[in-house]
C-alpha cells in the first residue's frame, strides 16, 4: 500500500486546527499536529480521532511560534518523524481587540511572530526537502481582516495581511520547482480563539473611543450568533490541498466570498464605508470635541 500524505498542521489543539486535524486524519493522512502543549492537546486529539497512542498516523510536535529555538526544535522533530511532509498548514493564530491607541508594542510584535515570522521559519526549514522532492502545498489561514484592515483589529488585520503578501511572494519563488501556495480566507466560525486566551483585550469601554466600541461589541455578539462550527471549514482546507496551481486564494464561507467578491468590485473608499456602516462606526468628523451622534448610522 502507498504511504499516506503527510500534513503540518499548527494550532491543532482547538479551533480550525483541531477540527482540521481530525477530518484529515479520518481521511486517510498522516497528520503532524504542531501545537503549544502536546501534552493537553494530544490526548484529545486522539479521542476525537479515536486513534491510538502507538499509530504513526498521528504524531504530536511542541511548537511555540514566539520562540525562534521552539521553531527550530519542531522543525527537526517533524523532519525525524515523518522526513518530507506533502503540505504545512498555518493555522496558529492569536486574536486581540483594541484600537491602535489601545494595544502595545508586545501585541505587535507577539502576534507578527505568530502569524508571519514564526511560520515563516518553520517553512524555511521544511521547503528545502519539498522542493527536492518536487511536490507539495504550504496552506495559510488568513480571515476577513487580512482582505481589508478592519477597525479595533488592527495587530490581527496587519499580521494576517502580511502572511497573505508573504504568500503571494512565496508563490512565485517555488512554482518552478513543483509547490504552490493556497491563502484560504476564513469567514466566521465559532472558535474559542474569540473567548479565551487566545485573544487579549485591550479595549477601554470608558476611554475615547467607548463610542466605537460598545456599538461594535453590540454587532459582534449578534455575528457570532450565526457563526458556524470549526467542521464546517474542512472543506476548503481539502480543496486547497487538492489545488494545483501555483497561488490559489479562496473564501471558506459565504461571507469570506462575498467579501473577496466587493473587495475586487469596489475601490478602496468604498470598501471603507461599507466596513464603517456594517460596524455602525460614525461618519468622518462626527466625534470632534467629544461630540456624540444622536443616532448610530445604518446607511
Amino acid at each position: 500500500m502507498a504511504e499516506p500524505r503527510t500534513v503540518v498542521i499548527t494550532g491543532a489543539s482547538r479551533g480550525l486546527g483541531f477540527a482540521s486535524a481530525v477530518r484529515l486524519h479520518r481521511g486517510g493522512w498522516r497528520v503532524v499536529a504542531a501545537m503549544r502543549n502536546p501534552d493537553n492537546g494530544m490526548p484529545l486529539l486522539r479521542a476525537a480521532t479515536g486513534d491510538r497512542a502507538d499509530d504513526d498516523r498521528l504524531i504530536g510536535v511542541q511548537l511555540d511560534l514566539v520562540d525562534a529555538a521552539s521553531v527550530a526544535r519542531a522543525a527537526k522533530a517533524i523532519q525525524d518523524a515523518v522526513g518530507v511532509p506533502y503540505a504545512i498548514v498555518h493555522n496558529a493564530g492569536i486574536s486581540a481587540a483594541g484600537m491602535v491607541e489601545e494595544t502595545d508594542t508586545v501585541l505587535w510584535q507577539n502576534m507578527f511572530a505568530t502569524s508571519v515570522t514564526g511560520p515563516v521559519e518553520l517553512t524555511k526549514a521544511l521547503l528545502p526537502s519539498m522542493r527536492a522532492v518536487g511536490e507539495g502545498r504550504i496552506v495559510l489561514v488568513s480571515s476577513a481582516a487580512g482582505v481589508r484592515g478592519q477597525p479595533a483589529t488592527a495587530p490581527y488585520s496587519a499580521a494576517k495581511g502580511a502572511l497573505e503578501r508573504w504568500g503571494e511572494s512565496m508563490a512565485c519563488e517555488i512554482a518552478p520547482f513543483g509547490l504552490g501556495v493556497t491563502v484560504l480566507v476564513a469567514g466566521t466560525y465559532d472558535t474559542d480563539i474569540i473567548t479565551d486566551a487566545g485573544t487579549t483585550d485591550n479595549r477601554d469601554f470608558a476611554g475615547p473611543y467607548a463610542r466605537l466600541h460598545n456599538t461594535m461589541n453590540t454587532r459582534g455578539r449578534a455575528a457570532m450568533k450565526l457563526a458556524r462550527p470549526p467542521e464546517r471549514f474542512t472543506d476548503g482546507l481539502l480543496k486547497a490541498l487538492g489545488d494545483q496551481k501555483p497561488f490559489r486564494r479562496r473564501g471558506v464561507g459565504p461571507d469570506a466570498s462575498i467579501l473577496l467578491v466587493l473587495n475586487r468590485l469596489l475601490p478602496a473608499s468604498g470598501m471603507h464605508h461599507v466596513s464603517r456602516i456594517m460596524l455602525g462606526i460614525p461618519r468622518q468628523g462626527s466625534l470632534r470635541g467629544g461630540a456624540v451622534p444622536k443616532e448610530t448610522e445604518e446607511h
